[in-house]
Formats: structure tokens, sequence, C-alpha cells
């Protein structure tokens, strides 16, 4: 997974979007990972499935295993779940 941080979205949101655009980006703030930006199609498979976004993290590929890994852990942790909710309602 491709990770950028936050002041380098400001500075370039095109570049962001065109990284999005071959699968989903990590965005980090302040060196900690805080979003990530993909793009519809990838968000309606994710839900499509049904999966966690930590499940679905999991299939993401990283050229870093090492940080990934700590990224997965640092989304596991979060208290309020990572179910993608049902926005057709």
């Amino acid at each position: 997974m491709r990770s950028i941080s936050a002041r380098e979205l400001n500075q370039d949101v095109s570049a962001a979007k065109r990284a999005a655009d071959e699968g989903p980006v990590m965005i980090t703030d302040r060196g900690r990972p805080a979003y990530v930006l993909m793009t519809y199609a990838e968000y309606e498979r994710t839900r499509s499935a049904g999966a966690s976004l930590g499940e679905t993290a999991a299939g993401w590929s990283t050229s870093d295993d090492d940080d990934f890994d700590q990224i997965l852990e640092e989304v596991r942790r979060r208290p309020w779940g990572l179910k993608i909710p049902d926005v057709d309602g």
C-alpha cells in the first residue's frame, strides 16, 4: 500500500487521486496512519463483500510488510469498530 503524508496530500491532491486509482493510499498524520484514500469503486467492492476494513486491508499488498503489520495492528485496536456502514439505508 502506498503511503503519503497529510502535507503531501494537501500539496498535490491530484497525485494522491492518481495513486488511489492503483490501490488504496494510506495517509499519515505526524507519521501515524490516519486515513485511507480509495476509489469509490474500491469502496463499493469492500462494502458489498461485507468485510470489515481490517479484513479488507489484510488483502492489500505492500512493499514494506513491517509497516503494514503495524498499520493493521493500529486498525484492530480502534475501539469504535471498523464495519463499513450501510449508507443505502
